[in-house]
């Protein structure tokens, strides 16, 4: 990796970021992490030659920013002067506008990743500024893969419904789970029981969704028997006034107006 990576900020999100790197083959010695709270794991990796809260390099290929919102006004100033480093910041609602105000008009990206990413099961979406190059985007996508797969926005406009989908999307499905086990669980299942089977049956279904050819809606079809159990249950799902079509609407609707709020305040 000519001329190493940074990253800045070695949270959750950072440890998982880091972790895929190092299992794609990234060598410790060519990553500077500026984090300042290191876990035991950061630490351990230093006497492999990884570089913590030490100089940086003149040039890195890449300079991750993954410290949360509130804390990106302190970091930026120490980020400056990286030559035609590409800058990738994983912070929800800080616009390519702000990131270039301190960092200058270089190639910017932003990302948003999802927590399933601890788990190397993420999905991020990217975004660039004008000065990001189609190579640019292509480092940035290759680095966001060791978490997961990765998509490309049309426009930054569309970071707020990518946000309350996917980045707000786990707590929703979490949610589900929840609900699922406790309607098993006034069906008469035992607790433990009830939260296996409805944490098992959300994975496996997601899992189905994803490698499968068919769309989620032929997978539905392929589920309901007529005048089955499965079709009695989603005439109240689907119900088009008060089952889950518009209630995920609104859930979605609300998470973005608030992503833009975040946004513009």
């Amino acid at each position: 990796m000519d001329g190493g990576l940074v990253l800045v900020g070695c949270g959750k999100m950072g440890s998982a970021m880091l972790e895929g790197w190092l299992a794609k083959g990234v060598k410790p010695t060519d990553v500077w992490i500026l984090e300042p709270y290191p876990n035991d794991r950061l630490k351990a990796l230093q006497s492999k030659g990884l570089h913590l809260n030490s100089g940086l390099p003149q040039a890195p290929a890449l300079c991750m920013l993954a410290v949360k919102p509130q804390y990106m006004k302190e970091a930026l100033p120490q980020l400056k002067g990286m030559g035609r480093t590409v800058y990738l910041s994983i912070a929800a609602g800080i616009t390519l506008e702000t990131l270039a105000a301190e960092l200058g008009e270089g190639p910017i990206i932003r990302a948003m990743p999802n927590t399933p990413a601890a788990i190397g099961r993420g999905i991020t979406a990217i975004v660039g500024n004008a000065a990001a190059t189609p190579e640019n985007m292509s480092l940035a996508e290759g680095l966001l893969q060791a978490i997961g797969e990765t998509i490309r926005l049309e426009s930054e406009a569309q970071m707020d419904a990518v946000t309350a989908l996917s980045g707000s999307g786990p707590a929703y499905v979490f949610h589900m789970i929840e609900t699922m086990a406790a309607a098993g669980i006034a069906e008469g299942l035992p607790e433990d029981m009830a939260t296996k089977l409805a944490t098992a049956t959300v994975a496996g279904a997601g899992m189905l969704a994803s490698e499968s050819e068919e769309s989620a809606a032929q997978l539905r079809i392929n589920v309901t028997s007529p005048a089955g159990t499965t079709e009695a249950g989603l005439k109240v799902l689907m119900n088009a006034e008060n089952g889950l079509p518009p209630l995920m609407q609104k859930t979605i609707g609300a998470a973005a107006d608030r992503s833009r709020a975040l946004r513009d305040s």
